[in-house]
C-alpha cells in the first residue's frame, strides 16, 4: 500500500509516460492480465489506455487489473491509469518509495 508521497512521487514519474497497453472491446481475460503482468514485472509502472469503445471504465479496469495483479493503482485521469508494483529487489524506484 503507498502513502500519499509515494504515490504523489510515482504520479510524477510516470507524467512522461506512454501507454503500453490499450482496453479496447474484448473483455479484461487471462491474456491481458498476463501481458500486463510481464511489463509490470519488467518496468514496475506502466500507463494503460481504455478506448472509447471498451465496456470498462478506466477506473473499473483499473481495479480488476490491480486486484487481479496485486499492484497498486496510482492514478487514473480519463481514459489512462498508472499500475505500480513493486519488484522484489533494489530498483529504479526504489528511492522513491523510501522517502
Amino acid at each position: 500500500m503507498l502513502n500519499s508521497k509515494q504515490r504523489a512521487a510515482l504520479r510524477g514519474a510516470a507524467n512522461t509516460l506512454d501507454p503500453v497497453f490499450q482496453i479496447g472491446k474484448g473483455e479484461i481475460d487471462e491474456t491481458l492480465i498476463q501481458g500486463v503482468a510481464d511489463c509490470l514485472a519488467a518496468r514496475e509502472l506502466i500507463k494503460v489506455k481504455v478506448l472509447e469503445n471498451s465496456e470498462y471504465s478506466a477506473k473499473e479496469a483499473a481495479n480488476i487489473l490491480a486486484e487481479a495483479l496485486s499492484a497498486d493503482c496510482v492514478q487514473v485521469i480519463g481514459r489512462k491509469f498508472v499500475l505500480f508494483k513493486q519488484k522484489p529487489k533494489e530498483s529504479a524506484y526504489t528511492a522513491i518509495l523510501a522517502k
